[in-house]
Protein backbone atom coordinates (compact mmCIF):
# COMPACT_ATOMS: atom_id res chain seq x y z
CA UNK A 1 0.00 0.00 0.00
CA UNK A 2 1.17 3.39 -1.31
CA UNK A 3 1.83 6.03 1.53
CA UNK A 4 0.77 9.94 0.76
CA UNK A 5 3.27 12.37 1.58
CA UNK A 6 0.88 13.21 4.74
CA UNK A 7 0.50 9.98 5.47
CA UNK A 8 4.72 9.36 6.03
CA UNK A 9 5.00 12.92 7.75
CA UNK A 10 2.21 11.78 10.50
CA UNK A 11 3.71 8.38 10.83
CA UNK A 12 7.67 10.03 11.26
CA UNK A 13 5.91 12.35 13.96
CA UNK A 14 3.59 10.06 15.77
CA UNK A 15 6.97 8.02 15.53
CA UNK A 16 9.54 9.76 16.27
CA UNK A 17 12.67 8.77 18.86
CA UNK A 18 12.51 9.43 22.24
CA UNK A 19 16.23 10.18 23.34
CA UNK A 20 16.48 11.08 27.15
CA UNK A 21 13.05 11.86 27.68
CA UNK A 22 12.98 14.61 24.59
CA UNK A 23 11.03 14.39 21.74
CA UNK A 24 13.76 15.06 19.09
CA UNK A 25 10.84 16.15 16.94
CA UNK A 26 9.67 19.23 19.17
CA UNK A 27 12.89 20.22 20.53
CA UNK A 28 14.27 20.68 17.01
CA UNK A 29 10.87 22.24 16.32
CA UNK A 30 11.37 24.65 19.36
CA UNK A 31 15.40 25.61 18.62
CA UNK A 32 14.35 26.48 15.01
CA UNK A 33 11.72 28.71 15.88
CA UNK A 34 14.12 30.26 18.88
CA UNK A 35 16.64 30.86 16.56
CA UNK A 36 14.15 33.06 14.04
CA UNK A 37 12.33 34.85 16.69
CA UNK A 38 15.92 36.09 17.44
CA UNK A 39 16.39 36.97 14.13
CA UNK A 40 13.22 38.88 13.84
CA UNK A 41 13.82 40.91 17.70
CA UNK A 42 17.40 42.18 15.95
CA UNK A 43 16.66 42.61 12.45
CA UNK A 44 12.41 43.68 12.67
CA UNK A 45 12.53 45.25 15.48
CA UNK A 46 15.89 46.62 16.30
CA UNK A 47 16.29 45.23 20.02
CA UNK A 48 19.22 45.45 21.76
CA UNK A 49 21.62 42.60 22.09
CA UNK A 50 21.16 42.56 25.51
CA UNK A 51 16.83 42.19 25.60
CA UNK A 52 17.17 39.56 23.04
CA UNK A 53 18.93 37.41 25.06
CA UNK A 54 16.58 38.40 27.95
CA UNK A 55 13.58 36.87 25.31
CA UNK A 56 15.52 33.92 24.14
CA UNK A 57 16.09 32.91 27.99
CA UNK A 58 12.24 33.32 28.81
CA UNK A 59 11.45 31.50 25.82
CA UNK A 60 13.62 28.16 26.46
CA UNK A 61 11.79 28.19 29.64
CA UNK A 62 8.71 27.28 28.44
CA UNK A 63 10.46 25.22 25.27
CA UNK A 64 11.94 22.90 28.51
CA UNK A 65 8.26 22.81 30.31
CA UNK A 66 7.09 21.46 26.39
CA UNK A 67 9.94 19.47 25.48
CA UNK A 68 7.30 17.17 23.66
CA UNK A 69 4.63 19.29 22.35
CA UNK A 70 5.44 21.78 19.60
CA UNK A 71 4.57 25.51 19.51
CA UNK A 72 2.13 25.18 17.55
CA UNK A 73 0.19 22.96 19.54
CA UNK A 74 0.00 24.71 22.79
CA UNK A 75 -3.22 26.00 23.77
CA UNK A 76 -4.35 29.55 26.01
CA UNK A 77 -4.53 26.39 29.32
CA UNK A 78 -1.48 24.71 28.51
CA UNK A 79 0.46 28.71 29.04
CA UNK A 80 -1.89 29.19 32.50
CA UNK A 81 -0.83 25.80 32.95
CA UNK A 82 3.01 26.41 32.93
CA UNK A 83 2.64 29.94 34.62
CA UNK A 84 1.46 28.34 37.51
CA UNK A 85 4.04 25.32 37.94
CA UNK A 86 5.75 25.76 40.99
CA UNK A 87 9.03 27.04 38.78
CA UNK A 88 6.96 30.05 37.48
CA UNK A 89 4.81 31.04 40.25
CA UNK A 90 7.45 31.34 42.69
CA UNK A 91 8.98 34.32 40.91
CA UNK A 92 8.94 37.72 41.88
CA UNK A 93 5.85 39.62 40.34
CA UNK A 94 8.12 41.58 38.17
CA UNK A 95 9.78 38.57 36.58
CA UNK A 96 6.52 36.64 36.29
CA UNK A 97 5.45 39.86 34.50
CA UNK A 98 8.79 39.45 31.99
CA UNK A 99 7.77 36.46 31.52
CA UNK A 100 4.37 37.14 30.60
CA UNK A 101 5.73 39.91 27.76
CA UNK A 102 7.83 37.70 26.19
CA UNK A 103 5.19 34.75 25.59
CA UNK A 104 3.33 37.31 23.78
CA UNK A 105 6.08 38.55 21.98
CA UNK A 106 7.32 35.04 20.72
CA UNK A 107 3.53 33.85 20.06
CA UNK A 108 3.09 37.35 18.05
CA UNK A 109 6.19 36.62 15.63
CA UNK A 110 4.58 33.02 15.15
CA UNK A 111 1.08 35.14 13.70
CA UNK A 112 3.57 37.32 11.89
CA UNK A 113 5.60 34.70 10.47
CA UNK A 114 2.16 32.40 9.30
CA UNK A 115 3.28 29.39 11.64
CA UNK A 116 -0.17 30.11 13.40
CA UNK A 117 -3.46 30.91 12.96
CA UNK A 118 -4.11 31.99 16.85
CA UNK A 119 -2.36 33.77 19.17
CA UNK A 120 -2.81 31.23 22.80
CA UNK A 121 -1.47 34.02 24.45
CA UNK A 122 -3.70 36.68 24.07
CA UNK A 123 -6.09 36.19 26.83
CA UNK A 124 -3.38 35.81 29.18
CA UNK A 125 -2.98 38.25 32.51
CA UNK A 126 0.28 39.61 34.05
CA UNK A 127 0.35 40.36 37.33
CA UNK A 128 -1.00 43.74 38.51
CA UNK A 129 2.83 45.61 39.25
CA UNK A 130 3.46 48.45 41.78
CA UNK A 131 5.36 51.41 40.01
CA UNK A 132 8.58 51.93 41.79
CA UNK A 133 10.16 55.40 40.65
CA UNK A 134 13.56 56.65 41.93
CA UNK A 135 13.95 59.06 44.28
CA UNK A 136 14.51 62.59 42.59
CA UNK A 137 17.86 64.07 43.82
CA UNK A 138 17.86 68.03 44.36
CA UNK A 139 20.45 69.75 42.86
CA UNK A 140 22.13 69.66 45.80
CA UNK A 141 22.81 66.21 46.21
CA UNK A 142 23.84 66.26 42.30
CA UNK A 143 25.86 69.13 42.77
CA UNK A 144 27.24 67.15 46.14
CA UNK A 145 28.03 63.67 44.34
CA UNK A 146 29.80 65.74 41.34
CA UNK A 147 32.66 67.34 43.79
CA UNK A 148 32.81 64.14 45.67
CA UNK A 149 34.51 63.05 42.13
CA UNK A 150 38.83 63.28 42.71
CA UNK A 151 40.15 65.03 40.04
CA UNK A 152 43.59 64.03 40.54
CA UNK A 153 42.27 60.58 40.20
CA UNK A 154 43.54 58.99 36.88
CA UNK A 155 39.77 58.61 35.82
CA UNK A 156 38.37 61.73 37.51
CA UNK A 157 37.81 63.71 34.80
CA UNK A 158 36.04 61.42 32.88
CA UNK A 159 33.75 60.59 35.69
CA UNK A 160 33.00 64.16 35.96
CA UNK A 161 32.17 64.26 32.23
CA UNK A 162 30.26 61.22 32.83
CA UNK A 163 28.17 62.60 35.64
CA UNK A 164 27.60 66.21 33.82
CA UNK A 165 26.60 64.29 31.05
CA UNK A 166 24.10 61.65 32.81
CA UNK A 167 22.23 64.75 34.86
CA UNK A 168 22.66 67.40 31.95
CA UNK A 169 21.15 65.18 29.08
CA UNK A 170 19.24 62.49 31.12
CA UNK A 171 20.78 59.68 29.32
CA UNK A 172 20.28 55.99 29.61
CA UNK A 173 23.26 53.92 30.84
CA UNK A 174 23.09 52.30 27.49
CA UNK A 175 22.87 55.52 25.26
CA UNK A 176 25.73 57.07 27.35
CA UNK A 177 28.46 54.14 27.22
CA UNK A 178 27.61 53.56 23.63
CA UNK A 179 28.15 57.62 23.09
CA UNK A 180 30.11 58.21 20.28
CA UNK A 181 32.97 61.24 19.84
CA UNK A 182 31.01 62.44 16.12
CA UNK A 183 28.10 62.44 17.96
CA UNK A 184 28.89 65.75 19.78
CA UNK A 185 27.60 68.63 17.95
CA UNK A 186 29.21 71.17 20.73
CA UNK A 187 28.72 73.81 18.14
CA UNK A 188 25.18 73.70 17.70
CA UNK A 189 24.51 72.66 21.42
CA UNK A 190 23.11 69.17 20.36
CA UNK A 191 24.15 65.53 21.58
CA UNK A 192 23.01 62.97 18.86
CA UNK A 193 21.85 60.00 20.60
CA UNK A 194 20.77 56.73 19.47
CA UNK A 195 18.21 55.29 22.15
CA UNK A 196 15.61 52.56 21.84
CA UNK A 197 15.21 50.62 18.63
CA UNK A 198 17.89 52.44 17.19
CA UNK A 199 15.70 55.10 17.23
CA UNK A 200 18.31 58.75 16.64
CA UNK A 201 17.47 61.90 18.57
CA UNK A 202 19.24 65.63 19.07
CA UNK A 203 18.72 66.57 22.82
CA UNK A 204 20.42 69.71 23.81
CA UNK A 205 23.71 70.03 26.10
CA UNK A 206 24.78 72.79 28.49
CA UNK A 207 27.73 74.61 29.18
CA UNK A 208 28.91 72.45 32.09
CA UNK A 209 28.41 69.08 30.00
CA UNK A 210 30.28 70.52 27.18
CA UNK A 211 33.01 72.26 29.54
CA UNK A 212 33.36 68.61 31.04
CA UNK A 213 33.42 67.01 27.96
CA UNK A 214 36.01 68.77 26.47
CA UNK A 215 38.72 68.77 28.78
CA UNK A 216 38.19 65.37 29.10
CA UNK A 217 38.51 64.93 25.39
CA UNK A 218 41.49 67.45 25.20
CA UNK A 219 43.77 66.25 28.15
CA UNK A 220 42.75 62.51 28.72
CA UNK A 221 40.80 60.76 25.40
CA UNK A 222 42.64 61.97 22.21
CA UNK A 223 45.73 60.30 24.01
CA UNK A 224 44.53 56.93 24.74
CA UNK A 225 44.91 53.72 22.38
CA UNK A 226 41.42 52.47 21.99
CA UNK A 227 40.73 48.73 21.61
CA UNK A 228 39.56 47.70 18.14
CA UNK A 229 36.15 48.93 17.20
CA UNK A 230 35.83 51.24 19.70
CA UNK A 231 37.88 54.09 18.25
CA UNK A 232 34.98 56.46 18.39
CA UNK A 233 33.69 55.65 21.46
CA UNK A 234 33.63 58.84 23.87
CA UNK A 235 34.11 57.25 27.71
CA UNK A 236 36.76 54.14 28.13
CA UNK A 237 37.82 52.27 30.78
CA UNK A 238 41.05 51.51 32.14
CA UNK A 239 41.56 48.96 29.45
CA UNK A 240 40.49 51.71 26.30
CA UNK A 241 37.47 49.80 25.90
CA UNK A 242 34.02 51.13 25.92
CA UNK A 243 33.03 51.11 29.71
CA UNK A 244 29.89 48.38 30.74
CA UNK A 245 26.89 49.42 32.04
CA UNK A 246 27.92 47.91 35.52
CA UNK A 247 31.06 49.86 35.57
CA UNK A 248 28.33 52.83 35.52
CA UNK A 249 26.18 51.67 38.11
CA UNK A 250 29.11 51.08 40.40
CA UNK A 251 30.39 54.84 40.02
CA UNK A 252 27.19 56.27 40.65
CA UNK A 253 26.65 54.41 43.68
CA UNK A 254 30.16 54.95 44.88
CA UNK A 255 29.57 59.06 44.58
CA UNK A 256 26.67 58.93 46.09
CA UNK A 257 28.18 57.16 49.69
CA UNK A 258 31.08 59.67 49.11
CA UNK A 259 28.55 62.81 49.06
CA UNK A 260 26.79 61.45 52.18
CA UNK A 261 23.45 60.80 50.26
CA UNK A 262 21.37 58.01 51.78
CA UNK A 263 18.77 57.55 48.95
CA UNK A 264 19.20 54.68 46.35
CA UNK A 265 21.14 56.48 44.14
CA UNK A 266 21.47 54.88 40.35
CA UNK A 267 22.28 56.28 36.84
CA UNK A 268 18.39 56.32 36.34
CA UNK A 269 18.42 58.76 39.25
CA UNK A 270 20.02 61.39 37.16
CA UNK A 271 17.79 60.75 34.34
CA UNK A 272 14.71 60.96 36.40
CA UNK A 273 15.57 64.04 38.25
CA UNK A 274 16.97 65.61 35.23
CA UNK A 275 12.95 65.45 33.67
CA UNK A 276 11.78 66.32 37.06
CA UNK A 277 13.56 69.82 37.43
CA UNK A 278 12.62 70.71 33.91
CA UNK A 279 8.99 69.58 34.53
CA UNK A 280 9.17 71.36 37.92
CA UNK A 281 11.16 74.49 36.37
CA UNK A 282 7.99 75.00 33.74
CA UNK A 283 8.94 72.68 30.89
CA UNK A 284 6.67 71.32 28.18
CA UNK A 285 5.99 67.68 29.02
CA UNK A 286 6.07 66.89 24.91
CA UNK A 287 9.70 68.70 24.59
CA UNK A 288 10.31 66.81 27.83
CA UNK A 289 9.47 63.16 26.02
CA UNK A 290 11.46 64.20 23.31
CA UNK A 291 14.34 64.60 25.18
CA UNK A 292 14.28 61.37 26.80
CA UNK A 293 13.59 59.48 23.61
CA UNK A 294 9.93 57.97 24.95
CA UNK A 295 7.79 56.46 22.70
CA UNK A 296 4.82 57.03 24.39
CA UNK A 297 3.54 60.66 26.71
CA UNK A 298 2.58 58.15 29.16
CA UNK A 299 5.74 56.79 29.85
CA UNK A 300 7.08 60.54 30.54
CA UNK A 301 3.94 61.47 33.11
CA UNK A 302 5.17 58.52 35.22
CA UNK A 303 9.07 59.50 35.25
CA UNK A 304 8.15 62.67 35.72
CA UNK A 305 5.63 62.70 38.37
CA UNK A 306 5.71 65.74 40.31
CA UNK A 307 5.17 66.26 44.21
CA UNK A 308 1.78 67.15 45.24
CA UNK A 309 2.69 70.98 46.48
CA UNK A 310 4.47 72.09 43.28
CA UNK A 311 0.99 71.13 41.77
CA UNK A 312 -0.65 73.08 44.63
CA UNK A 313 1.07 76.07 43.79
CA UNK A 314 0.97 75.96 39.94
CA UNK A 315 -2.92 75.32 40.34
CA UNK A 316 -3.21 78.45 42.80
CA UNK A 317 -0.67 80.45 40.43
CA UNK A 318 -1.96 79.64 37.08
CA UNK A 319 -6.10 79.09 37.86
CA UNK A 320 -8.69 82.00 37.95
CA UNK A 321 -11.03 80.23 40.66
CA UNK A 322 -8.84 78.40 42.52
CA UNK A 323 -9.29 79.59 46.53
CA UNK A 324 -12.04 82.47 45.57
CA UNK A 325 -15.08 82.28 46.80
CA UNK A 326 -18.07 82.55 45.14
Amino acid sequence: MQHTSHDSIKYATENYKFINGWNIFASMNWEKNIIEFKHYLKLEKSLSENSVKAYERDIRKLADFFSETVPDQITLRDLEHFLSSEQIASLADYSQARLISSIKAFYRYLVYAELIAKNPSDLLESPKLQRYLPDVLSIKDIDAMIKAIDLSHLHGTRDKAIMEMLYGCGLRVSELVALRINDLYFNDGFVRIIGKGNKERLVPVGEPAKKAVNLYLKYIRLSLQPQKGDAEILFLNHRNGRLSRAAIFDLTKKLAMQAGIRKRVSPHSLRHSFATHLMEGGADIRSVQEMLGHASITTTEIYTHLDRTYLRETLEQFHPRYGKKS
